[in-house]
């Protein structure tokens, strides 16, 4: 019964919250994303896997693109191969968990560029992505990402920045 009990305290203090994160998971999956990057020289990326309930999507873990298709950062962008998506579904299926969102780096700001929009990494309705900056050199804040949801088509719901603190919380 204890286990309920930081989830709990998490809805209550952060009810609005469509996505969260812990700061231990947050801070492993920035760097990872830097040395993917190869100290910001290429962008880097990675499928974000957790649970969702109520509206409301947790990230517990991740798998980063170039684990799953070796060659999609070689050019400098990211450039998923489809065929590697078999692994993603592996390893979601193993680990019982969804893909809930997925995040990559950006040489300058965070915005979603026209390749982003029209080529989404998973094209299903309410799937979030998430974009840093600066090929999310420290301090890689979440404060600084952007996010996107995916409604249908080319279609996505902008979260603008005044409303990123509310939409995407790290912490407990």
């Amino acid at each position: 019964m204890s286990y309920l009990i930081p989830t709990t305290i998490r809805q209550l203090l952060f009810p609005r919250h469509e996505l969260s994160c812990s700061w231990i998971l947050w801070q492993r999956l920035v760097r990872a994303l830097r040395e993917r990057g190869r100290s910001a020289t290429r962008e880097s990326g990675a499928f974000l896997l957790g649970t969702r309930d109520a509206g409301h999507s947790r990230i517990s873990d991740f798998v980063l693109y170039d684990d799953l298709d070796p060659h999609c950062l070689d050019t400098g962008i990211v450039r998923f191969d489809g065929r590697y998506y078999g692994a993603l579904w592996e390893t979601i299926e193993r680990t019982k968990r969804s893909v809930i969102a997925d995040v990559h780096v950006h040489p300058d700001e965070a915005f979603q560029s026209d390749s982003d929009r029209r080529n989404p990494m998973i094209a299903q309705a309410g799937h979030i992505s998430l974009i840093l900056p600066h090929y999310a050199k420290s301090p890689a804040s979440h404060s600084h990402a952007r996010a996107y949801v995916f409604e249908e088509h080319d279609r996505w719901r902008t979260i603008s920045p005044e409303k990123t603190r509310v939409f995407f919380h790290v912490g407990l």
